[in-house]
């Protein structure tokens, strides 16, 4: 699937390179003295503004966009559901992890679960983070964006490789301020572009009633949806995809682990100045979180009523091509530049985020560890050192993804994540609260949930290849007949009842060590109210509204 750019998309794609590049090497000149705190927290002295578009930025990659928006082709509107409990998930990041990571000081996660808890767990926690940034991040960031350089007539190797590149550049010189006011940029690009789409697509289908018109002739063909399953959040319980327990039970779970706990976006909460600016960071972008249900997922939808109406083409079994194929075939001169430009944007983003939270937890958990007397120089050489190695090991990585990857890019990386992150999520949400959990149930709950969760990730890749056979009504069976939601509930359930256990048969840490990582007792019994507590509440009423409106009792009656 090509295009022919005309020179005004040409013109906006490279207009928007030259901005990005710009204010990297702009960024990257506030670290000329070589600190550490400049280079890997970009130098703590951020505002919320700066913060929450970052954090927003972080998290829309291509695979998201692309992942989204195919489910909204294929009327799964269900998994929009990640977005919206993402909104509620970071009111958590403020109010109650971000205060303790800050007042800590630490670096990284993995350094603020050895201050909590054991060197062990904060090892643990370094090497499947690493692992997983490169195993699931960098690659499924390349492999999406290779659908974006395809859309424009761009060779897949060839437009990988400049973009790795260029992000991997601005990385390497500026550290995480180039990273966070390129993100800020890159928000603003992504924002544009994708609501010119929503807009334009909106409006040449006749506006929302000729949308829902034509989902309703095209429901009309055997085989194709009912148009009220394109905008209704919740399925039964049976559901064996998306049932609404896991999704309000499961999802959350997935949530903590990826905003509150995960190096690639606390990260950007840490370069905040005060608590208050992180806090207000992270309710920023619990509000922009709610934006992707209209300019990712309804393009989706959209892009599926112009197939129906024969103005596009792409096949329903690869919808993760829905956005591309509009952005290729139906979108007018500029405003496809604009467009693309906005991909690049979520690609570039993501990209740069994984590539300094890599190198960061790389430099403080393993570098720092072994030359606790390195200079700040050496620390951010060395930060850049790692960041070049992790740009040269995702280009390895290309063939392999292009090879494994296929459609459902989404779906692949939520089941991914609903393996690995319950037991993290446990550890860090019960050590805040409870100071008799200790580092002997928390290493203990830590090894067992990731046992568990490879194994089923192990045993559902061979199943689903053909190389194990698994018989009706065995063990076996049930245990990958379990939704990937329910199985994170049950994982993280499972992880809580091992680290009680476990504590109980040992000491906790003394109470002075505990101060700064648990939770004390206040003397000042008074609360007031404060603007980000109104913000909280609002954010709380936003989100209830859409669960509303995209339900049985709203669009989809």
């Amino acid at each position: 699937m090509t295009t022919t750019m005309s020179l005004w998309d040409i013109g906006i794609i490279l207009f928007y390179f030259a901005i990005i590049l710009w204010i990297a090497q702009w960024a990257s000149k506030g670290n000329k003295e070589g600190s550490a705190a400049d280079y890997f927290l970009a130098g703590k002295n951020q505002g919320w503004l700066v913060v929450g578009a970052s954090l927003f930025a972080s998290n829309i990659g291509s695979e998201i966009i692309l992942g989204v928006s195919g489910a909204g082709a294929r009327a799964n509107m269900p998994m929009a559901n990640f977005e919206i409990i993402a909104s509620l998930v970071l009111i958590l990041l403020g109010w109650v992890f971000v205060p303790f990571y800050l007042r800590t000081g630490v670096y990284t996660m993995p350094e603020f679960l050895e201050k909590r808890y054991s060197k062990a767990c904060r090892n643990y926690l370094s090497v499947v983070s690493i692992l997983a940034y490169v195993i699931t991040k960098i690659s499924l960031i390349i492999f999406a964006g290779a659908l974006v350089f395809e859309t424009i007539g761009v060779p897949f190797w060839t437009g990988a490789i400049i973009t790795v590149i260029a992000t991997g550049f601005y990385t390497v010189l500026g550290g995480l301020k180039a990273v966070i006011y390129t993100d800020m940029v890159q928000a603003v690009i992504l924002l544009v572009g994708t609501v010119a789409v929503t807009v334009f697509g909106i409006y040449q289908l006749g506006g929302w009633d000729g949308l829902m018109n034509t989902l309703e002739v095209a429901a009309q063909t055997p085989g194709n949806p009912p148009a009220e399953r394109f905008f209704n959040l919740w399925r039964p319980m049976s559901d064996t995809e998306y049932p609404w327990t896991g999704m309000l039970f499961g999802a959350p779970i997935l949530g903590v682990w990826y905003w509150c706990t995960d190096q690639y976006i606390v990260q950007r909460t840490l370069s905040a100045k005060d608590v208050s600016n992180a806090r207000k960071g992270a309710l920023f972008a619990g509000y922009l979180k709610l934006l992707p249900v209209f300019i990712f997922f309804i393009p989706g939808v959209i892009a599926y009523a112009l197939l129906q109406k024969g103005e596009i083409n792409f096949i329903l079994d690869n919808a993760d091509q829905a956005l591309p194929a509009m952005i290729n075939s139906f979108l007018p001169i500029g405003l496809k530049g604009l467009a693309i430009a906005g991909l690049l944007a979520a690609l570039m983003s993501s990209l740069s985020s994984a590539f300094n939270s890599s190198s960061t937890l790389l430099t403080i958990d393993f570098y720092k560890q072994y030359r606790p007397k390195a200079t700040d120089k050496s620390l951010v050489r060395f930060g850049q050192i790692a960041t070049i190695i992790l740009v040269i090991v995702s280009l390895g990585w290309i063939p392999f993804m292009r090879s494994l990857m296929g459609g459902g890019i989404f779906h692949y990386l939520q089941s991914v994540q609903a393996y690995i992150s319950p037991p993290i999520a446990a550890v860090f949400l019960f050590g805040l609260f409870y100071k008799w959990i200790n580092a002997k149930g928390a290493i203990v709950a830590l090894w067992s949930g990731f046992i568990i969760g490879i194994m089923r990730l192990v045993t559902e890749f061979m199943a689903n290849e053909g190389s194990l056979t698994v018989n009706d009504g065995s063990l076996l069976f049930y245990f990958l007949e379990i939704n990937f939601l329910h199985f994170a509930l049950f994982l993280f359930l499972l992880c809580a009842v091992i680290l009680a256990i476990v504590s109980r048969f040992g000491k906790p840490l003394p109470a002075e060590e505990l101060a700064l990582v648990t939770f004390q007792r206040s003397s000042n019994s008074q609360m007031k109210w404060s603007k980000d507590a109104t913000l909280t509440v609002l954010l709380i009423v936003f989100v209830l509204v859409l669960w509303a409106l995209f339900s049985p009792l709203g669009l989809a009656s």
